[in-house]
């Protein structure tokens, strides 16, 4: 009996290295790949914690005592509102998975009359400023259920623009000329 023997053909100069080079670049995407999948289970399925944990690291991104996080899209100028002010804010409210649950394109709030979170926003802002912010469900709504658009302990996510504001004492002159002058649906007409 014979043995055939097949000839095994040497490899060509820098095939080896071209080999690992490859082996390299595998083994990176699939790192980057894990890495990205990790960070989109943090921002869906991670608690509100760990979620906000995640947030803080990115940029732009600041972290207030209380928990509060807010990002400047665009500062504004002048000077903030207080907590006895009324503003006028353009607003998208958003849930973590993205579910609008409110907006509005203008509409006036009383800055100390929101949940704390929003009012600690809307007081770092200045007229013009756009912010996005984080409220932590302790900071909004809590365990209670405002309604069913809103499930109970609710991380709540707010695109928001200060338009204007005025003091308390200009929106009670205010008041008072509107009643002065009549205004249809205000008490006693």
């Amino acid at each position: 009996m014979s043995v055939t023997t097949v000839p095994i053909h040497p490899i060509k100069k820098g095939s080896l290295t071209k080999i690992w080079l490859a082996v390299f670049l595998v083994v990176a995407a699939a790192l980057l790949l894990a890495y990205t999948g990790t960070q989109k289970v943090v921002v869906n399925g991670a608690s509100n914690e760990q979620f906000l944990a995640a947030n803080a690291d990115e940029d732009g991104v600041e972290t207030t005592a209380s928990g509060l996080q807010y990002k400047v899209i665009r500062p504004g100028e002048g000077a903030s509102p207080t907590a006895t002010d009324t503003a006028l804010v353009k607003y998208e409210g958003r849930l973590r998975d993205g579910t609008i649950f409110d907006a509005n394109e203008q509409t006036p709030m009383p800055v100390g009359g929101v949940v704390p979170g929003f009012s600690e926003a809307l007081q770092l802002m200045q007229k013009g400023g756009e912010y996005r912010i984080w409220i932590p469900s302790e900071l909004a709504y809590g365990e209670a259920s405002p309604g069913p658009e809103l499930p109970a302990n609710s991380l709540l996510i707010f695109d928001v623009t200060l338009l204007d504001f005025i003091s308390a004492a200009q929106m009670q002159e205010l008041q008072r000329q509107m009643q002065a002058e009549g205004a249809p649906g205000l008490p006693g007409q």
